[in-house]
């Protein structure tokens, strides 16, 4: 088994001298203390963003010093334009000129572009810093703070740049969920509804029954759910932490939903673009021959029962099915020419496969 649940609401990921815990409803004033144990540095560089910063960062900054760190905050504008080459240059600047060293760590405080970024710029400071995530959205919580992917954007295309390098800790305090506005909290939902197509029906079917205690942020709803996706992504990814197989599973819905992103300049939510390439992927599995129509039926209803975007109409212009065939080729999943795509058998089962044929995702996509 590649977690194993503690008491409370910790999982293990295990990946050998790689392991961490995820520690869900973790009080934020708690992270000094529990840093203290992983045995680094006494300076951190506390990443985060001005909206993030305003609510949450003056009682990460206290814990941190409570517990004797010398901090320095370090700020990245919202939004995930910023998750760039050029961003990552200046939070090595900030490092440098406060003299941080190999014995330093940096804290990602916000989602999953302080996240992805404040990884990246860990993996490659010095050739490599801890640091420890403190996700502050459903999404980052679901999906972008756990497993160890870390990068930034290229023009071209989501994700282009960047590495494997896994977190020391992760904290989750439930409590900030309260000021996330209901879109991003929506845009979260759809990788926790990705697990439940991939791995685990009654975790789909758990979504539809509890749609209202989840929005109203019932904690014991949320715990639930939070976990149970963490459990699921933490085995696949102590399985192959490398995406050398399996762990394109969890890739499920991003095929399509990188190139809508990348042809709309990120100006659509991550979640709310997964949501239209789970509908695009749960369609082609069915007109590929993978799944009954019922498969497509039920993760459509799910997704719009949610909120979320179900189709391209609410793109910003449109897009010539060449333009997302040449971006979803760019897309890092390609192998000898051929774009993987992550397809359902069932709710709870996927497949990998290159077996899809152009003009059948044409007419997927215009449907």
């Amino acid at each position: 088994m590649a977690f194993s649940q503690q008491a409370g609401s910790s999982i293990r990921v295990a990946l050998g001298d790689r392991s961490y815990d995820i520690e869900i409803d973790r009080p934020l004033g708690d992270l000094g203390k529990k840093l203290k144990p992983l045995g680094l540095g006494n300076k951190i560089a506390l990443v985060t963003n001005p909206t993030v910063k305003a609510l949450y960062g003056a009682a990460a900054v206290e814990s941190l010093k409570t517990a004797g760190y010398q901090v320095l905050s370090v700020e990245i504008p919202d939004g995930e334009e910023h998750k760039t080459l050029d961003w990552a240059n200046a939070i090595y600047t900030a490092l440098l000129i406060n003299q941080f060293d190999r014995a330093s760590a940096l804290v990602a405080l916000g989602g999953g572009v302080i996240g992805d970024l404040t990884g990246f710029a860990a993996a490659t400071f010095m050739r490599g810093v801890p640091f420890v995530q403190v996700p502050t959205t459903l999404l980052a919580m679901v999906d972008s703070s756990v497993g160890g992917k870390t990068g930034v954007n290229h023009p071209m295309g989501k994700n282009m740049i960047g590495s494997f390098y896994q977190p020391r800790y992760v904290l989750m305090d439930l409590n900030v969920l309260k000021t996330l506005p209901k879109e991003e909290l929506l845009a979260g939902m759809a990788e926790v509804i990705k697990y439940g197509v991939i791995a685990d029906a009654e975790l789909f079917d758990y979504l539809g029954r509890n749609r209202e205690k989840i929005l109203g942020l019932d904690r014991d709803t949320l715990i639930h759910i939070i976990q149970r996706s963490c459990e699921i992504k933490a085995e696949v990814v102590g399985k192959d932490e490398r995406e050398g197989g399996l762990r394109a599973i969890l890739n499920f819905g991003h095929t399509v939903g990188h190139a809508v992103e990348t042809l709309e300049n990120y100006k659509v939510r991550h979640g709310h673009a997964v949501a239209i390439g789970m509908v695009m992927a749960s369609r082609l599995g069915h007109r590929t021959g993978l799944c009954d129509a019922s498969v497509p039926q039920q993760v459509e209803k799910l997704v719009r029962d949610y909120g979320l975007p179900a189709d391209l109409s609410g793109l910003s212009r449109k897009h010539a099915f060449q333009a997302f065939l040449d971006t979803i080729q760019i897309d890092k999943k390609a192998e000898g020419g051929k774009v993987k795509f992550i397809l359902p058998k069932k709710i709870g089962e996927v497949v990998i496969t290159k077996e899809w044929e152009e003009p059948v995702l044409r007419d997927v996509l215009k449907s």
